[in-house]
Protein backbone atom coordinates (compact mmCIF):
# COMPACT_ATOMS: atom_id res chain seq x y z
CA UNK A 1 0.00 0.00 0.00
CA UNK A 2 1.12 3.51 -0.76
CA UNK A 3 0.16 6.80 0.88
CA UNK A 4 -0.12 10.34 -0.41
CA UNK A 5 -0.12 12.86 2.46
CA UNK A 6 -0.44 16.62 2.37
CA UNK A 7 -1.96 19.62 4.14
CA UNK A 8 -4.41 22.18 2.83
CA UNK A 9 -3.74 25.35 4.81
CA UNK A 10 -6.53 27.74 5.75
CA UNK A 11 -10.06 27.45 7.12
CA UNK A 12 -11.85 24.28 6.01
CA UNK A 13 -14.99 24.99 3.98
CA UNK A 14 -18.00 22.69 3.93
CA UNK A 15 -19.73 21.79 0.69
CA UNK A 16 -22.68 24.16 0.42
CA UNK A 17 -26.11 23.27 -0.88
CA UNK A 18 -26.46 23.63 -4.64
CA UNK A 19 -28.07 26.88 -5.75
CA UNK A 20 -30.53 27.20 -8.60
CA UNK A 21 -30.45 29.86 -11.27
CA UNK A 22 -31.48 30.50 -14.86
CA UNK A 23 -29.25 30.14 -17.90
CA UNK A 24 -29.35 32.57 -20.83
CA UNK A 25 -31.73 30.21 -22.60
CA UNK A 26 -34.11 30.23 -19.61
CA UNK A 27 -33.31 26.73 -18.35
CA UNK A 28 -32.91 26.11 -14.63
CA UNK A 29 -29.31 25.24 -13.73
CA UNK A 30 -27.73 24.18 -10.44
CA UNK A 31 -24.37 25.56 -9.33
CA UNK A 32 -22.05 25.49 -6.32
CA UNK A 33 -22.01 28.48 -3.98
CA UNK A 34 -18.92 30.63 -4.63
CA UNK A 35 -17.27 29.77 -1.30
CA UNK A 36 -17.54 26.01 -1.94
CA UNK A 37 -16.39 26.36 -5.55
CA UNK A 38 -13.36 28.44 -4.54
CA UNK A 39 -12.37 25.97 -1.81
CA UNK A 40 -12.59 23.02 -4.22
CA UNK A 41 -10.40 24.90 -6.68
CA UNK A 42 -7.87 25.59 -3.91
CA UNK A 43 -7.89 21.86 -2.99
CA UNK A 44 -7.18 21.02 -6.64
CA UNK A 45 -4.22 23.44 -6.74
CA UNK A 46 -2.69 22.03 -3.54
CA UNK A 47 -3.37 18.38 -4.49
CA UNK A 48 -1.86 18.81 -7.96
CA UNK A 49 1.55 19.22 -6.26
CA UNK A 50 1.17 15.67 -4.87
CA UNK A 51 -0.63 13.94 -7.72
CA UNK A 52 0.58 10.51 -8.80
CA UNK A 53 1.97 9.87 -12.29
CA UNK A 54 -1.34 8.21 -13.19
CA UNK A 55 -4.72 8.65 -11.54
CA UNK A 56 -5.47 6.04 -8.90
CA UNK A 57 -8.04 3.58 -10.24
CA UNK A 58 -8.29 1.07 -7.37
CA UNK A 59 -9.87 1.21 -3.91
CA UNK A 60 -8.89 4.12 -1.66
CA UNK A 61 -8.85 4.59 2.09
CA UNK A 62 -9.16 8.28 2.91
CA UNK A 63 -8.20 9.95 6.19
CA UNK A 64 -9.19 13.59 6.68
CA UNK A 65 -8.51 15.71 9.75
CA UNK A 66 -10.13 19.15 9.75
CA UNK A 67 -8.56 21.68 12.09
CA UNK A 68 -11.06 24.48 12.62
CA UNK A 69 -10.13 27.90 14.03
CA UNK A 70 -10.31 28.03 17.80
CA UNK A 71 -13.05 30.43 18.96
CA UNK A 72 -11.83 33.45 20.95
CA UNK A 73 -13.62 32.21 24.08
CA UNK A 74 -11.24 29.20 24.08
CA UNK A 75 -8.02 31.25 23.93
CA UNK A 76 -7.40 30.82 27.67
CA UNK A 77 -4.64 28.54 28.95
CA UNK A 78 -7.00 26.00 30.57
CA UNK A 79 -9.11 25.72 27.40
CA UNK A 80 -5.99 25.45 25.21
CA UNK A 81 -4.74 22.61 27.41
CA UNK A 82 -8.05 20.79 26.91
CA UNK A 83 -7.84 21.33 23.13
CA UNK A 84 -4.28 20.02 22.99
CA UNK A 85 -5.31 16.96 25.01
CA UNK A 86 -8.17 16.32 22.56
CA UNK A 87 -10.81 16.80 25.25
CA UNK A 88 -12.45 19.93 23.85
CA UNK A 89 -13.88 19.16 20.41
CA UNK A 90 -15.94 21.25 17.96
CA UNK A 91 -19.57 20.10 18.10
CA UNK A 92 -20.75 22.99 15.94
CA UNK A 93 -21.56 23.20 12.25
CA UNK A 94 -20.39 22.34 9.67
CA UNK A 95 -20.93 18.58 9.72
CA UNK A 96 -17.94 16.35 9.00
CA UNK A 97 -19.66 14.78 5.98
CA UNK A 98 -20.14 18.21 4.36
CA UNK A 99 -16.49 19.08 5.07
CA UNK A 100 -15.33 15.78 3.54
CA UNK A 101 -17.49 16.20 0.43
CA UNK A 102 -15.71 19.41 -0.60
CA UNK A 103 -12.28 17.80 -0.28
CA UNK A 104 -13.36 14.61 -2.09
CA UNK A 105 -14.76 16.66 -4.98
CA UNK A 106 -11.52 18.66 -5.15
CA UNK A 107 -9.37 15.51 -5.34
CA UNK A 108 -11.39 13.93 -8.16
CA UNK A 109 -9.47 13.85 -11.47
CA UNK A 110 -6.33 15.05 -9.62
CA UNK A 111 -5.54 12.12 -7.31
CA UNK A 112 -8.18 9.56 -8.32
CA UNK A 113 -10.56 8.90 -11.19
CA UNK A 114 -13.83 9.14 -9.23
CA UNK A 115 -14.71 9.62 -5.57
CA UNK A 116 -16.74 6.40 -5.67
CA UNK A 117 -13.34 4.66 -5.31
CA UNK A 118 -13.20 5.72 -1.66
CA UNK A 119 -14.11 2.51 0.18
CA UNK A 120 -13.39 3.74 3.70
CA UNK A 121 -13.04 7.12 5.28
CA UNK A 122 -11.93 8.36 8.67
CA UNK A 123 -12.91 11.98 9.26
CA UNK A 124 -12.11 14.04 12.35
CA UNK A 125 -12.89 17.63 13.30
CA UNK A 126 -10.61 19.34 15.82
CA UNK A 127 -9.70 22.84 17.00
CA UNK A 128 -6.36 24.44 16.21
CA UNK A 129 -4.75 27.85 16.18
CA UNK A 130 -3.57 26.88 12.66
CA UNK A 131 -6.68 26.00 10.60
CA UNK A 132 -5.99 23.39 7.95
CA UNK A 133 -6.97 20.02 6.52
CA UNK A 134 -4.63 17.03 6.76
CA UNK A 135 -5.20 14.53 3.94
CA UNK A 136 -3.96 10.93 3.75
CA UNK A 137 -4.85 8.92 0.64
CA UNK A 138 -3.99 5.25 1.13
CA UNK A 139 -4.17 3.00 -1.94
Amino acid sequence: METISFEIMGDPVAQGRPRAGKSFSGKTVLYDPAKSRDFKQYVKVVASQYKPKELITGPIHLELTFYQPTPKKYHTKPKQALIEAGLLLPVTKPDVDNLAKGVKDGLTKIIWQDDSQVVSMMVRKLYSMTPRVEVNVIY
